[in-house]
């Protein structure tokens, strides 16, 4: 099987299993999540098994893998100041937005099949440093324990799948308070020299109680294209999220990259936001940012 006809294989694999699993999310009950996890490892499987049949292919994505320290950057770390591109500048709509992110590998040997087991940390925060007394307007806590299985294409392209369980909140009390629990899916690869494709999907369980219409805005997972101009120095990226309802709920997100020492992993970064879910205290209200500043990236893909 060439390498087109694999990766058509495997795109119209994965939209059947995510249309299998979107038909269990509104009725997502504890025997629901045992099945969506039996047919996310099934999955896992039968496209680990076409992606990585040829042993030096695994051997050498799984080298690269570990290359990396168990201790690491997971996603992108940043320090970005912005305002508001619908409304004039002020000290209401203006902000410092910041994120801190790491991941652990617990164990150094595979679980089973090439699979290892993952802790994941991101807090990311909102301080309204130019309002008086400078107070965090939401900060969002997000830790997480998962799997992931790394792979490599037969041209040498680097991908991963992993499954999450993750919970977030924002650590507010009474009306302020948010929080939800959910399975997240995820897939990453290098689909060309150029263009890196992120998919994430999340099943929640638990109660949503604090914030039950949180689907409606951010919907049931994401989807990312990166495009690399010039390899280590200058990226874009897209993010683009669908709420649940059928309506222009969700949100797009738009960052570009630029090297500012070529030695280090520092880049600059500009930002812009537009629509609902960039924090979760204020999820339900729509946003249209623009930020500017500096960011740590991981070195290639948040795990290789």
């Amino acid at each position: 099987m060439d390498y087109k006809n694999h990766l058509s294989k495997s795109v119209l694999d994965f939209q059947k299993n995510i249309f299998s699993l979107a038909n269990c999310i509104r009725h997502c009950t504890t025997g629901g999540v045992l099945r969506l996890l039996s047919l996310f490892f099934f999955f896992l499987y039968s496209n680990g098994v076409n992606a990585q049949n040829d042993s030096i292919e695994k051997k050498t994505a799984t080298a690269i893998f570990l290359s990396q320290p168990n201790f690491s950057m997971h996603k992108d770390n940043y320090f970005i100041t912005g305002t508001s591109f619908r409304d004039g500048p002020s000290t209401n709509n203006s902000d410092v937005k910041f994120q801190i992110s790491f991941k652990y590998r617990i164990n150094q040997k595979p679980l089973f099949d090439n699979v290892y087991s993952y802790l994941t940390y991101t807090q990311k925060s909102f301080w309204d440093v130019y309002q008086k007394s400078s107070p965090f307007g939401d900060i969002n806590f997000n830790p997480g324990l998962g799997l992931i299985r790394p792979y490599m294409s037969k041209k040498g392209r680097l991908g991963y799948y992993s499954l999450m369980l993750e919970h977030e909140s924002n650590g507010k009390d009474s009306i302020s308070s948010r929080s939800w629990n959910f399975i997240s899916f995820n897939w990453g690869a290098e689909v060309s020299p150029k263009l890196i494709i992120d998919a994430k999907l999340t099943i929640p369980y638990g109660s949503l109680s604090d914030n039950p219409k949180l689907p409606k805005y951010i919907g049931y997972g994401d989807l990312a294209f990166t495009y690399i101009f010039i390899p280590q120095k200058l990226y874009a990226k897209v993010i683009v999220k669908k709420g649940a309802d059928w309506d222009w709920r969700g949100s797009v997100e738009t960052q570009l990259f630029f090297k500012v020492i070529p030695t280090s992993n520092l880049y600059m970064m500009l930002q812009g936001f537009h629509g609902y879910g960039e924090n979760l205290l204020q999820y339900n209200q729509q946003a249209s940012m623009i930020r500017f500043g500096f960011v740590l990236k991981p070195n290639f893909m948040n795990f290789f």
